[in-house]
C-alpha cells in the first residue's frame, strides 16, 4: 500500500470514530464487528454474495503471513473487521491492523517489547470501540489508539490495566489473563479471565471497567465472599485461598436488556477437591447479570463440584426459539459433555425438562462427590455418553489390543467415577464434546450447529509424596544422575546455561523427540522439577500440606486416549459437525468432521478429527468451518443437509472461527491458520477467500 493510500485509510478510519463511539461498535451488516460476529455470540450473517450456487468457486483473494509462529504456537484469533480495517492478533500476540481488501498490514504493536514470548499464548481476538482497541496479554488489559495502534496513555497506568490487582490476593505469584474477548455495555468492558486450573490461582471474578480510564467499575465474586449467595457451598475459607470459577471462554451482551451472561469452568484443582468441598457454586455455572452493577439476576450450575474438568466450555449463545407458535427469547450453552441446555433468557427457566440423576460416590481419601448431577432430557446429547468394550477402536487389530489395554488398565464404571490412584477414562473427553470455537445459531431455521470432539482422555493421580515428579517424568531419559541418556542430553548445570523461564517453556512445550508436558503437568508440577533441577532437593514430595495450596494428591498422567499409533482409541468418528433443532429438542444431522491425510490415503476416510474454532452460518444456505486439527481444510456445507459443496487447504490448520465481510462490494471469508494443536505443524498465516471478479 502507498503512503498516500495509507493516509487516506487512516483519515476514513477517524472520520467514523465519532460515530462509532456512539454506537460501540459498527451497525453496518458489511461489517464483522465483534468476537463471533454480533453481539448475540451466534456467527450469523446476512452476507448473500456467496452463496451455495457459487461457494465451490471460491478462490484464493489475499494472504498475510504473520512472521511469528513458532514450534508449537497457535493462532485462534477470530478477525474483527469494521469500516474496511481487519483487527487481529499473532501466534505471539502482537496486535496489528490490515486493509481487509487487500491483506496490507497498516499498523502493528508488539506488548513484547522485542522479545518472544516465554510460553505460548492463546488468544482469540481482540474488541474495537470508538477511538480504541482493547485486548489482553498476559496480565495486562490494553487499550490501544485503533488509529495508530499506540497505547492510550489515559487509560490505567499508561496504556494498560493489571488484571491481577482487585481479586483481593496479594498481586505476586497470581497468573491472570483473558484468553477470550470482552464485551462492551455502554461505557463498560466486561471481562472474564483466565487463571491456573492447579493450585495456587486466583479467582474467577467477571469484571467491568470503565472504558475511558480502566479504573474498575464492579466485580461478580464466582468464589462467593461471606454473606454472598451461594457462600454456604464453599467451606468457610476458601474466597481466599480457592481458585478458578472462570468464565475463560468470554462473555454474552443482551445489551437490550442490559444483561450480561457467563459460563464459568471448573475450581482449582480440578480433579481432587477435598479442600473445596460442597457444591462449589458459581463454578460450572450459566450465569446472567445485571451488566450495569455486576449483580446476580439467575444462575443454573451445570456441574456440582466438577472433579472432571468439565467447564462450560463456550461463551452462552442468545437465541430465539418457538414455543407454542410464539418465540422466545432465550439462552443456548453447550457443555463438553455433548448437552445443550436452553433457558429463558430474563429468568432462566428452562425450556426443555432436566432431570437429576444419582451419581457413584467413593473417591479419594478425604473426598466427597456430590449425590446428585443434572441432565437435560433434550435435545438428545451431540456426543458419546459411555466407553465400552465395544466402543474401543477397530482400525487395526494391533489398535484394537493396544486401545483395550489401556481400557483395562484405566477401566471406568461410570462416566462420573471420581478420579483415583488406579487411573481413569475421562468420556467424552475434557476437550468435549463441544469445546471454545462455540455453536452457530440460524434464527430462520431454529437450527444450533456445534462441532464435537469424540475423544477420551487418561488421567491418574499419585499421592504427592510418593516417587518425585522428575523420577516418573525425566530420569528414564535423563538419567536419575541428570547426566544424560543415549535417550536424552544431561540436564547437570542446566540452570547456568538457560533462565528459568526458558527452562519452564520447554517443559511445557517440548522440543526436539522431549514431548510437550502442558497438558500431562500443572504449573505446580513443573515448577517443582525445576527447583530440583536448580537446588537438587525435591520438593514435590517433601512439606505435603504445609500451606492451603498443597494437596494430599497430584496429577501423575493426563492424556488424550489414542492408541499404538497415535490415533483415538475409541471407534470412528472421531469428531462430528451437528445440527441441533433448538425448536423441537431433535438433531436434525450429524456427520464426521475432518480427515488423516495418512488414512484418506489408504482409502480410510470419513474417520472425524479433533476440532477447534466454530462455523459460521448464514442466511442464504451456508456452514462454513475449519476447525479440524490435521488436513488443514476449510469447508462450506448447506446448513439444511450437511452435505459439502466446497473445501480448501490451508497452510496450517484453521483451529479458529472464520469472519465474513465486504469491501468494495466484494464479500470475503478469512480465517487464522494457526495449528499447533496436539502436535499437529504450527502457522502464523490469515488467509482471506473471495469470488473471482
Amino acid at each position: 500500500m502507498s503512503a498516500m493510500s495509507k493516509v487516506t485509510k487512516l483519515v476514513l478510519v477517524l472520520a467514523t470514530l465519532t460515530a462509532c463511539a456512539e454506537r460501540g461498535t459498527s451497525a453496518d451488516p458489511n461489517d464483522w464487528p465483534v468476537y463471533g460476529g454480533n453481539d448475540d455470540h451466534t456467527h450469523y450473517t446476512t452476507l448473500s454474495q456467496i452463496s451455495p450456487a457459487n461457494v465451490a468457486q471460491l478462490q484464493v483473494a489475499w494472504t498475510f503471513d504473520t512472521g511469528d509462529a513458532f514450534e508449537g504456537s497457535e493462532m485462534q484469533a477470530n478477525p474483527l473487521v469494521i469500516d474496511g480495517v481487519l483487527y487481529a492478533t499473532t501466534p505471539k500476540l502482537q496486535v496489528f491492523a490490515l486493509d481487509a481488501a487487500t491483506g496490507e498490514q497498516m499498523w502493528r504493536f508488539d506488548p513484547n517489547d522485542g522479545e518472544p514470548p516465554a510460553s505460548r499464548i492463546r488468544h482469540r481476538g481482540v474488541v474495537v470501540t470508538g477511538d480504541r482497541l482493547l485486548f489482553n496479554y498476559r496480565n495486562r488489559l490494553y487499550a490501544l489508539d485503533r488509529a495508530t495502534g499506540a497505547p492510550i496513555p489515559t487509560f490505567g497506568d499508561g496504556g494498560w490495566v493489571d488484571l491481577r490487582k482487585g481479586l483481593g490476593r496479594p498481586v505476586e505469584g497470581l497468573s491472570v489473563n483473558a484468553s477470550s474477548p470482552g464485551v462492551v455495555f455502554e461505557d463498560l468492558f466486561i471481562i472474564g479471565s483466565s487463571v491456573p486450573e492447579s493450585l495456587p490461582s486466583a479467582p474467577g471474578d467477571i469484571r467491568a471497567y470503565d472504558i475511558t480510564t480502566g479504573a474498575l467499575r464492579w466485580s461478580f465474586h464466582t468464589i462467593p465472599h461471606p454473606g454472598e449467595f451461594g457462600y454456604e457451598t464453599w467451606p468457610p475459607d476458601a474466597w481466599k485461598i480457592a481458585g478458578g470459577a472462570n468464565a475463560w471462554s468470554g462473555v454474552t451482551i443482551d445489551s437490550k436488556r442490559g444483561m450480561v451472561f457467563a459460563a464459568t469452568g471448573s475450581a482449582s484443582y480440578d480433579f481432587y477437591g477435598a479442600n473445596r468441598l460442597g457444591d462449589n457454586l458459581f463454578a460450572n455455572t450459566v450465569l446472567a447479570l445485571d451488566a450495569r452493577t455486576g449483580e446476580r439476576i439467575w444462575h443454573f450450575q451445570g456441574l456440582r463440584h466438577d472433579l472432571w474438568d468439565r467447564d462450560f466450555p463456550a461463551a452462552p449463545a442468545l437465541v430465539t426459539v418457538t414455543r407454542d407458535g410464539k418465540p422466545v427469547d432465550a439462552v443456548a450453552q453447550i457443555t463438553k459433555t455433548g448437552h445443550v441446555y436452553l433457558f429463558e433468557r430474563t429468568k432462566g427457566t428452562p425450556l426443555f425438562p432436566i432431570e437429576e440423576r444419582a451419581m457413584p460416590g467413593g473417591g479419594l481419601e478425604g473426598e466427597r462427590t456430590a449425590e446428585r448431577q443434572p441432565f437435560p432430557v433434550l435435545p438428545p446429547p451431540f456426543a458419546r455418553q459411555r466407553l465400552t468394550v465395544d466402543d474401543l477402536t477397530q482400525r487395526t487389530p494391533e489398535a484394537h489390543a493396544s486401545a483395550l489395554a489401556t481400557f483395562h488398565a484405566f477401566s471406568t464404571e461410570d462416566p462420573f467415577s471420581p478420579p483415583d490412584t488406579s487411573g481413569m477414562i475421562i468420556f467424552p473427553g475434557v476437550d468435549g464434546g463441544g469445546e471454545w470455537g462455540g455453536p452457530a445459531f440460524d434464527p430462520a431455521t431454529g437450527l444450533l450447529y456445534v462441532n464435537s470432539n469424540e475423544m477420551g482422555w487418561l488421567l491418574k493421580l499419585v499421592p504427592s509424596s510418593d516417587e518425585s515428579l522428575y523420577a516418573s517424568n525425566c530420569a528414564s531419559c535423563h538419567g536419575g544422575d541428570r547426566r544424560g541418556t543415549a535417550l536424552g542430553p544431561p540436564l547437570e548445570g542446566i540452570m547456568e546455561r538457560r533462565s528459568r523461564d526458558q527452562v519452564v517453556s520447554l517443559i511445557r512445550e517440548g522440543t526436539g523427540l522431549m514431548p510437550a508436558f502442558a497438558a500431562a503437568m500443572n504449573r505446580r508440577s513443573i515448577n517443582h522439577i525445576v527447583d530440583y533441577l536448580e537446588t537438587g532437593r525435591d520438593a514435590s514430595a517433601e512439606k505435603v500440606g504445609e500451606t492451603p495450596f498443597d494437596l494430599p494428591y497430584r496429577t501423575a498422567l493426563f492424556d488424550i486416549f489414542l492408541d499404538h499409533e497415535g490415533y483415538p482409541g475409541v471407534k470412528r468418528p472421531w469428531g462430528t459437525l451437528n445440527a441441533i433443532d433448538l425448536n423441537a429438542g431433535t438433531i436434525r444431522w450429524s456427520i464426521p468432521f475432518g480427515e488423516y491425510p495418512e488414512l484418506t490415503a489408504m482409502g480410510v476416510t470419513g474417520t472425524g478429527t479433533d476440532n477447534y474454532g466454530g462455523a459460521i452460518v448464514t442466511e442464504n444456505g451456508l456452514l462454513i468451518i475449519a476447525a479440524t486439527t490435521y488436513d488443514n481444510k476449510i469447508r462450506a456445507f448447506d446448513k439444511l443437509t450437511g452435505a459439502l459443496l466446497w473445501e480448501a487447504t490451508l497452510p496450517a490448520a484453521g483451529n479458529a472461527t472464520p469472519s465474513t465481510y465486504m469491501v468494495n462490494g466484494k464479500q470475503y471469508i478469512v480465517i487464522a491458520c494457526g495449528g499447533g494443536k496436539n502436535g499437529a505443524p504450527s502457522g502464523g498465516t490469515y488467509v482471506a477467500f473471495a469470488l473471482p471478479e
